[in-house]
């Protein structure tokens, strides 16, 4: 069979009567072409069904159009932030690496920098949230040395570091003020492990909310858990033995709140009459719950498609392209869902 001859950019520049550079400075967006010149291309483009060769622009800017993501098992973000990361990608043109840190230690992280960089990508993605002192590395030579640019998700404002991320310390007091307006007056808090810096956050929102409205906040008021949905309804048999007046229990997320149904249907309390429930993330499930969960969502799709947003502004900024990704204006915010687990209170 005879193989068909690929178009190439000579062929494009042959139709539409142009030189091969206007022809590459289409392809490449740039505005430094006319609107009818612009046209003529594309039209040239479109009747040859030409399509441009990915490794010859990599060879052409000394760009491999590719960024990596490093990040430790689903648990962190689940599979949302990757399809975010992911389509964000494919809509600017780029492809993924996608490494797995078995933890966080300098051994483990040195020669994972240095696999990634050894394919030339771009810029890196750094899927993997602030816990404990994971991001210390940030403080090192290490750091320092690498030649492009990093994206981090879920961890502190830091000097050296492009960190996208949720104000977990806001959605922590939206949870709360929202209890607060539904009329309770004693409110628990079950937090994630208070290593972790969402957890942490969310724990100071839920502080910081009952404090402006003159509510002491002991340490009797809060238990910590681990995310699952067994630490929950441990969490919740601890809180409510130390806090019986308890009339609602901020939960920092939905899979703890899981296990805080259950515990108090084993109490015999009445969700929402006895207890209002609030969880946090907006998991798939939430809405099935039995009462279905009132929580706080966070888009983690938009998470992954602001970091790759992000990145390729980095990257474009490191080679001067000509076009500027646009960065969202609108910072990431946190959406109030309200179902039957929380009830307005008539004094």
């Amino acid at each position: 069979m005879q193989q068909v001859k690929r178009p190439s950019i000579s062929d494009v520049a042959k139709l539409a009567n142009v030189s091969k550079q206007t022809v590459s400075r289409v392809i490449n967006e740039s505005p430094n072409v006319s609107d009818k010149t612009r046209q003529c291309v594309l039209q040239a483009i479109a009747d040859l069904g030409f399509r441009r060769s990915e490794v010859a622009r990599s060879f052409s800017q000394g760009r491999t159009y590719s960024l990596g993501v490093v990040g430790r098992n689903l648990i962190y973000f689940g599979t949302s932030t990757y399809i975010g990361i992911a389509r964000q990608a494919e809509t600017l043109g780029y492809s993924l690496l996608l490494k797995e840190l078995p933890d966080s230690s300098i051994d483990q992280i040195e020669p994972m920098l240095h696999a990634l960089l050894d394919r030339q990508v771009d810029g890196i993605v750094w899927a993997i949230p602030e816990i404990s002192d994971n991001h210390a590395w940030l403080d090192t030579e290490l750091f320092d040395q690498i030649p492009v640019p990093i994206v981090f998700l879920s961890m502190a404002p830091h000097p050296k570091a492009s960190v996208v991320a949720y104000d977990n310390f806001v959605g922590g007091m939206q949870a709360t003020q929202h209890l607060l307006e539904c009329g309770r007056q004693h409110i628990g808090h079950i937090t994630g492990p208070l290593d972790w810096w969402d957890a942490s956050e969310r724990r100071r929102g839920w502080e910081a909310a009952l404090q402006q409205t003159g509510r002491p906040v002991l340490p009797n008021h809060m238990v910590t858990g681990n995310w699952d949905a067994a630490s929950g309804e441990a969490a919740f048999h601890r809180l409510l033995e130390n806090y019986p007046e308890m009339d609602a229990v901020f939960v920092s997320n939905d899979k703890m709140a899981l296990g805080v149904l259950l515990a108090a249907h084993d109490k015999g309390l009445r969700i929402p009459e006895d207890l209002a429930v609030i969880g946090f993330d907006d998991i798939t499930e939430s809405a099935y719950f039995h009462p279905p969960l009132t929580t706080v969502l966070q888009n983690k799709p938009a998470l992954g498609q602001l970091a790759v947003k992000t990145l390729v502004h980095k990257i474009e900024e490191k080679f001067q392209t000509e076009t500027q990704t646009a960065l969202d204006s609108e910072p990431l915010v946190h959406q109030l869902i309200v179902r039957k687990t929380t009830l307005m209170r008539v004094p």
